[in-house]
């Protein structure tokens, strides 16, 4: 992104009402998340929505990219929880902090499955399609995977 990218996002408004829906969709996104309804997560993200692992690498485009990365999430770790710690929404999108729970069960981004139960915290952000009013996809960072 560039300087004047950035100071285009810097320059958006917050109003009651785009807050509201920012909010909506997000929640409607955790919910999805947490029922395993790929296509409920897939309603709030553009067509051309872009996942990344950042500190990985690792990008899945499209909403075919992104049910790639959830299943591939949800098969490594089918009992994944995510307990919000942070979450800030403003008119760029939504940054959240999350502790994460699960039990290792298959590979995940080059990480052998172990059977264990493991722990780690994300910092995820979700960019905010304002002409769009849905999601760009998501930029996550994983620490302390154990």
């Amino acid at each position: 992104m560039t300087s004047d990218d950035i100071r285009t996002h810097l320059k958006r408004e917050i109003t009651p009402e785009l807050y509201q829906r920012i909010r909506s969709e997000w929640t409607a996104h955790s919910i999805a998340e947490d029922a395993r309804d790929i296509a409920g997560l897939l309603s709030t993200l553009t067509e051309d929505c872009v996942y990344e692992v950042v500190q990985d690498g690792a990008t899945w485009h499209g909403h075919e990219g992104a049910a790639r990365f959830y299943t591939e999430l949800l098969t490594a770790f089918p009992d994944i929880h995510f307990d919000l710690t942070n979450i800030v929404i403003g008119p760029q999108g939504v940054w959240e902090e999350a502790h994460v729970t699960g039990t290792h069960r298959g590979e995940w981004l080059g990480h052998p499955a172990t059977g264990q139960a493991v722990e780690f915290d994300v910092l995820i952000y979700f960019p905010w399609d304002e002409q769009r009013g849905k999601f760009r996809g998501e930029r996550v960072y994983y620490f302390g995977l154990r």
